[in-house]
């Protein structure tokens, strides 16, 4: 798909991983652009996964959990054999990643942060992230997901 190469997207081409994009129209005025993205695609939220920024005893890393829970901060600073979390701000989250906020994919990032993907990734044979900016979405196993990410699994997600 001509227009829609991202560093996330040239990342699975690398790797070789099977993978479909999913682009939709992004309404500016949208106030989760998760829950947007799956109505729009007509994905069930518990498939289609977001990509949140934290910071763990000050280091940036990066929770992917459902869009129909929350990110459990203790549990993912566990994962990553930390102390503390907190959501990082807008602007840290962007300077770490390489993308703005809304569009940011465990994929592809500037700097190489840990990943944590919460486990009930596994209980579908796809799931959806961002492909690296607004209104593009990539599907891919969670098996992929979890290699082309270096990621750790692990049950970071509030339902």
């Amino acid at each position: 798909m001509a227009g829609q190469g991202t560093p996330a997207t040239a990342a699975l081409v690398r790797a070789g991983v099977r993978h479909t994009l999913h682009p939709y129209a992004h309404d500016p005025r949208a106030g989760s652009y998760g829950s947007e993205a799956a109505a729009a695609l007509g994905v069930p939220p518990q498939r289609l996964f977001k990509t949140l920024v934290v910071t763990v005893d000050g280091r940036p890393a990066v929770g992917v959990v459902p869009v129909s829970g929350a990110l459990d901060l203790k549990a993912l600073a566990a994962a990553l054999g930390g102390r503390k979390a907190a959501m990082a701000e807008p602007a840290v989250a962007e300077r770490a990643t390489g993308y703005r906020t809304g569009g940011i994919s465990p994929l592809g990032c500037r700097q190489r942060l840990p990943v944590v993907l919460d486990s009930s990734a596994l209980d579908h044979p796809t799931v959806y992230v961002s492909a690296g900016r607004r209104g593009l979405q990539v599907e891919l196993a969670p098996a992929d997901l979890v290699r082309v990410a270096g990621a750790i699994l692990a049950a970071v997600a509030t339902r």
